[in-house]
């Protein structure tokens, strides 16, 4: 009888085994996910900021091409960073 019990202990927590996972991991892939889709807005927001700057004569052609391919690489990084998460 004690084996019995013994055999259905081990089968309850084997099954229940993922249920009793920390939820720490989904957790924190969701607070990066969500600080990466911030950064990802907020470097749009800079492209679109210096193109307007361009636009309006505040910045130079030579100045705006500089600073364009350097906050596209940006995003492009944050955008690989985003890929990687699960």
């Amino acid at each position: 009888m004690i084996l019995v019990l013994i055999v259905v202990a081990v089968v309850v927590l084997l099954v229940t085994a993922p249920l009793r996972r920390p939820a720490h991991d989904e957790e924190e892939v969701g607070a990066g996910r969500a600080d990466l889709e911030a950064a990802k807005e907020a470097k749009y927001q800079e492209i679109r900021d210096a193109e307007l700057d361009y636009r309006t004569g505040k910045l130079s052609e030579a100045d705006w091409r500089m600073l364009d391919r350097t906050l596209r690489a940006e995003a492009v990084e944050i955008l690989k960073r985003l890929d990687r998460l699960p």
